[in-house]
């Protein structure tokens, strides 16, 4: 853009695509081989140590105690993590845009902010609440209902991370194709 003359234009495409698709889906795909795997491995050891069934026997529910506190929590964590990593993106713009131009940290923001729009900013934030749940569901779901032994819990928490990866782009698909219905 610099070799054109278009330095003006830079914060406005970096952050539109940064909002609308960037920020979100590598985010989620961190998320997915972080927390996804962890999950799965987490769950996957209690599942082959037997804590699960010891939970069942005690009368507590290792579904609920297990399973929803994981994925409530990706569900709500994941857009806060992708909030963060836009700004930090925009930050990043910045600092890449400075190589050429030198422009004030408050023009470059007020330049992003104003050409984004709310059905940039809108979609994005409400996807990343389907790639928490997402992630959370499949990762726990993986772990969950791993076989006996100590070689499923090493499946269990790399298949959380493919399962969690692909449907975090099938989503992603989906919400781009509704969103240009828009």
């Amino acid at each position: 853009m610099a070799a054109f003359g278009a330095i003006s234009l830079i914060p406005g495409m970096i952050s539109v695509s940064v909002v609308r698709e960037i920020g979100p889906v590598i985010t989620a795909i961190i998320c997915c081989g972080k927390v996804g795997s962890r999950m799965g491995a987490e769950l996957g050891s209690m599942r082959v140590s037997e804590q699960i069934d010891a939970m069942e026997v005690s009368a507590i529910n290792p579904f609920h105690y297990l399973v929803v506190s994981r994925t409530l929590a990706t569900t709500l964590m994941v857009p806060l993590l992708a909030i963060l990593a836009d700004g930090i993106a925009l930050f990043g713009g910045y600092l890449a845009m400075n190589i050429h131009d030198s422009s004030s940290l408050r023009h470059f923001f007020v330049a992003a902010i104003a050409h984004l729009e709310f059905i940039d900013i809108f979609p994005a934030v409400i996807k990343t609440f389907f790639f928490g749940y997402v992630i959370g569901i499949i990762g726990c779901y993986k772990g969950y209902h791993a076989r006996r032994g100590t070689e499923s819990v090493g499946i269990a928490a790399n298949s959380a991370v493919v399962a969690s990866s692909l449907a975090v782009f099938i989503i992603d698909m989906l919400a781009a194709q509704i969103t240009d219905l828009l």
